[in-house]
């Protein structure tokens, strides 16, 4: 069977897809219009010529024409050089041959991801920093609508676009070339890290410096060197072509050796939505999980993924119940009774917010779904409690007074803030700060340890 699986992977190199139009079964021709395409490009743009003579696309006959071919009635459609072309490849395109990958991969939330750029949803991008940056910033991992001039041609500003969620002039949503780059369509690239980390990088979601700096991080940079010639095969099965570490494409979209198959769809094996204010349970989370929990059995025993899974739930429900929940219930209210205006992020308050769950927030519980310590605690769940106890709380405060003393609020608002303020730091979570003495705390301290024993040893 490893044999046979081996052989695949090979031929698979050639034809890079199980769609049987590309199967190599002699010398591999060109059609006349990618040769008079390549004709003209390797003067005036060598580079993609030569990516291309090195692709997987190339060995099966696969040219320039073949992918960039368009009709004349299409919207994208440009006269050149004789043929009818378009500039913007969608995964319509690439879903001609690689059928399940596009549908996958167009089901999916990464395809999905340029929805805000241009939406009232992005003050930041659009109106505090400037629209510019909303399209050489946001657009750049999120995607944007490409625009076309009268002729069929992107429009700058709109173009260059490799966002993975970009919207296309055909009316699909998404770019393949986000994670495969043209013109090599290298697999062995699209399946390094830094491929991921190109995006989910940085203060707000910096989930390739914690894969870096985790123990899978650091055994995959010092075993990659024995798994390198393999990485450009269509089969790469944990478990059996490698076991030592795995990167990012293994647990959210690679196959394992208990059954598992590939997908294009990063988000089908996760449980938890880690990105917003507040995390819930996916859709089909418990499906999710266990497909997730079958790549950590290839090299973890079941006690072992349970026990990390338990962990895990009480982190993420921790930050929910202690820190989300209640700063979600303040914001509300200060928003609905008046306190704070219809313009966002034009207060502190707002910024305090914004900084506990889409900054300290996401890095907290994404370093603890991949086993980072120091994101799950300094730099996540520590900096949640800072935000929220000594700048959140203490700004939400003043915006009230301030309210109330220009006449915007009534002495009944104050009254109702300072009562909602009253039942949430009464509850235990919060016992600590509002505290009187050393006994209590002694006392606190006991309760939480018990009780998280407990919990983990149901």
């Amino acid at each position: 069977m490893k044999t046979i699986r081996k052989l695949i992977g090979v031929m698979a190199l050639s034809a890079l897809t199980t769609a049987p139009a590309l199967a190599v079964t002699g010398p591999v021709t060109l059609s006349k219009e990618s040769e008079t395409c390549i004709g003209c490009h390797k003067r005036v743009s060598p580079g993609i010529v030569s990516q291309w003579k090195n692709s997987a696309h190339s060995g099966a006959g696969i040219g320039c024409y073949e992918c960039h071919k368009a009709q004349s009635v299409d919207p994208d459609a440009q006269k050149h050089f004789g043929f009818y072309i378009r500039t913007v490849l969608s995964p319509k395109a690439c879903g001609k041959c690689h059928v399940q990958e596009a549908k996958e991969f167009m089901a999916s939330y990464h395809s999905k991801g340029g929805k805000f750029v241009e939406s009232p949803k992005n003050v930041l991008g659009l109106l505090t920093t400037g629209a510019p940056n909303a399209f050489v910033g946001c657009a750049r991992c999120h995607g944007s609508k490409v625009r076309l001039d009268a002729k069929g041609r992107p429009i700058a500003g709109t173009w260059p676009n490799q966002g993975i969620g970009r919207y296309n002039p055909d009316g699909t949503q998404g770019s393949c070339t986000a994670c495969h780059y043209a013109h090599s369509f290298s697999l062995k690239q699209a399946r390094e890290p830094k491929t991921c980390g190109r995006c989910h990088q940085g203060p707000d979601h910096p989930d390739i410096e914690i894969f870096e700096l985790s123990k899978h991080g650091i055994a995959w940079e010092a075993h990659k060197s024995e798994i390198e010639s393999k990485l450009d095969r269509k089969y790469l099965i944990l478990g059996e072509d490698y076991a030592h570490a795995p990167a990012c494409f293994t647990c959210h979209m690679g196959a394992t050796v208990n059954g598992l198959k590939t997908t294009h769809d990063v988000g089908a094996r996760n449980s938890w939505n880690l990105r917003g204010p507040i995390s819930k349970h996916t859709k089909n989370w418990k499906k999710k999980r266990k497909d997730m929990q079958k790549v950590c059995l290839v090299c973890h025993s079941r006690t072992w993924v349970k026990d990390f899974y338990k962990a895990f739930d009480a982190y993420v429900e921790l930050y929910n119940k202690k820190f989300a929940i209640p700063a979600k219930q303040m914001v509300t209210f200060l928003h609905k009774k008046g306190v704070l205006d219809a313009v966002p992020f034009n207060e502190q308050v707002e910024w305090d917010y914004w900084h506990l769950w889409h900054h300290e927030g996401r890095r907290g519980r994404q370093g603890t779904a991949m086993a980072a310590a120091d994101y799950s605690h300094w730099q996540g769940i520590y900096l949640v409690a800072y935000n929220f106890y000594f700048k959140f709380l203490p700004h939400a405060d003043q915006a009230v007074m301030k309210a109330y003393k220009e006449g915007k609020i009534s002495k009944s608002v104050v009254r109702q803030w300072n009562a909602l303020k009253k039942r949430i730091l009464s509850r235990k979570e919060h016992k600590w700060f509002t505290a009187k003495s050393m006994d209590e705390i002694k006392a606190l301290e006991r309760y939480y340890l018990e009780n998280f024993l407990k919990q983990m040893a149901r």
